[in-house]
């Protein structure tokens, strides 16, 4: 499979595509703070799309999801069959970083919609609406 665009998914189909294909991975490009104390999905991995202190894009981003995919592989030709799942907190950082990684090379990119804590809901709070924790799927907590 060869996209041009970042792959809308929903959060059960993403950890469906986690359960059936061992190949694909999934990246939690959250910052640190985030990924450990409000939680992240079981088996995420977690490369930093923004972070702090400077708040300013990982220049590594695309190299450092490339090495945890090749992690064993024998050639780069491998990331084109090996599908990388993205989640941010709703969905809109992840899409910024599958943008990049399709720019870079990658050919199956995920976003997980609704993200890991879901659209704001009408008093301006998360996970009532989507996302991954709403959808009741495996998640832990530092």
């Amino acid at each position: 499979m060869t996209v041009t665009n970042v792959i809308n998914i929903a959060p059960k189909d993403a950890w469906e595509l986690m359960q059936t294909n061992p190949k694909a991975i999934l990246i939690d490009v959250r910052s640190d703070m985030e990924f450990l104390f409000v939680g992240h999905p079981k088996g995420a991995i977690h490369i930093a799309w923004i972070d702090y202190p400077d708040w300013t894009i990982n220049p590594n981003f695309t190299a450092e999801t490339r090495k945890t995919l090749l992690g064993g592989l024998s050639s780069a030709s491998s990331l084109q069959s090996a599908p990388v799942i993205l989640i941010c907190r709703s969905g809109k950082r992840s899409v910024e970083a599958g943008n990049l990684l399709i720019k870079n090379g990658f050919t199956e990119v995920y976003n997980i919609s609704g993200g890991f804590e879901g659209e704001l809901d009408k008093q301006h709070h998360r996970g009532n609406i989507n996302g991954w924790r709403h959808e009741n799927l495996p998640w832990e907590q530092c």
